[in-house]
């Protein structure tokens, strides 16, 4: 039975009512007691991801488990501002890469603008402002004079200078969310405004910035999912890209050539077509990864190789399901999806005077 709280995830050809609730079932029975939701029971916990399972709950409102989510990264931030890349089964007390990944670490700001967007709630707003501002005062130590940011730092704090276009578009979309908040509070926060524009500035023109992954699909469409592009640079980067990465009625390549289409990859593209307004093509694309699906758990697959027909590799995690949920909720209308993603309610930041 769809409900106000989950009308906005029934998307024809690709969940009705009953299906949503079970995937959602699927991201909850994964998460441990502590609010940790690894990527499934026994494999690891990434900051990230953990972050986008959280938020596709709370685009089914349940917020209390998502408000878990939140409240287990507040616990166990760095003093640094940082987390690890990786925890063992989502235990805290077992870290297995100590490395710092600069876009794992921005995007609690994403997680936290959503939750408030969809809650309404001041006081876990107030609560996290603080993991928020360290979070990305932590990122900023990597943004190189370019702008880009460096994409790491290794596990003695050695900082990484190469930049990636993903994991620095990714970065982008939090620092505008991490504006906001600072609007929501009233407290500016001029330095965000400018590395948000500087690193917009080498997204959009400076690509010899970044280290070349143009064979994975993420650096692909990522600048248009995370509003670094839009208007017409983004319509031309997709179409540039279309025949390369899309497979029809099969789903989105991970890397190209190998004949592999993933989950998560696909919900994102889906995601930027909606991002640019191309709903109809963002439907096709999640229609076209149904034969993910496992009816039993209500979870997906993370890929399929097609020349072998052949579901690869045998797991299910949580953010492929989260990355399906939160595409959905956004052709949905549901708001604080629709708000985080979309490319013209978010503060812009300051571009440099550069070209």
């Amino acid at each position: 039975m769809t409900t106000p709280r989950t009308q906005h995830l029934v998307l024809p050809g690709v969940l009705t009512a009953e299906q949503a609730a079970q995937t959602v079932r699927g991201i909850l029975a994964g998460q441990r007691p502590d609010g940790a939701i690894p990527w499934f029971r026994g494999h690891h916990l990434d900051p990230w991801d953990h972050t986008e399972a959280a938020m596709a709950l709370d685009t089914a409102g349940e917020h209390e488990a998502a408000g878990r989510a939140y409240d287990w990264l507040a616990r166990h931030q760095n003093p640094d501002g940082s987390w690890y890349a990786a925890y063992a089964d989502g235990d805290a007390e077992r870290p297995t890469d100590r490395g710092v990944e600069s876009n794992f670490c921005a995007y609690v700001a994403v997680g936290v603008w959503h939750h408030y967007l969809a809650t309404g709630d001041d006081t876990f707003l107030d609560r996290m402002w603080p993991t928020v501002v360290a979070a990305i005062e932590c990122v900023l130590t990597l943004q190189q004079p370019g702008g880009e940011i460096g994409w790491k730092r290794e596990e003695d704090g050695t900082p990484v200078t190469d930049a990636l276009l993903t994991g620095s578009s990714s970065i982008h979309q939090a620092l505008r969310c991490a504006l906001a908040i600072a609007d929501e509070r009233e407290e500016p926060q001029p330095d965000w405004e400018l590395a948000a524009g500087a690193l917009r500035h080498a997204i959009h023109r400076h690509p010899e910035r970044f280290l070349d992954k143009n064979r994975y699909s993420m650096d692909w469409y990522y600048p248009v999912l995370a509003g670094a592009l839009t208007g017409a640079d983004a319509k031309s980067r997709m179409e540039q890209g279309w025949e390369r990465f899309v497979v029809p009625g099969v789903g989105v390549r991970c890397v190209v050539p190998n004949p592999w289409v993933t989950g998560g990859e696909s919900a994102e593209l889906a995601l930027a077509l909606w991002v640019m307004g191309e709903s109809d093509r963002a439907l096709e694309i999640l229609q076209s990864i149904g034969h993910l699906r496992d009816e039993r758990t209500g979870l997906y697959w993370t890929g399929y190789v097609f020349d072998d027909q052949a579901v690869w590799p045998e797991e299910q995690t949580a953010w492929t399901a989260g990355a399906l949920l939160l595409a959905v909720a956004a052709l949905g209308g549901h708001d604080a999806t629709c708000a985080v993603f979309g490319t013209d309610r978010l503060p812009a930041g300051l571009e440099p005077d550069c070209c």
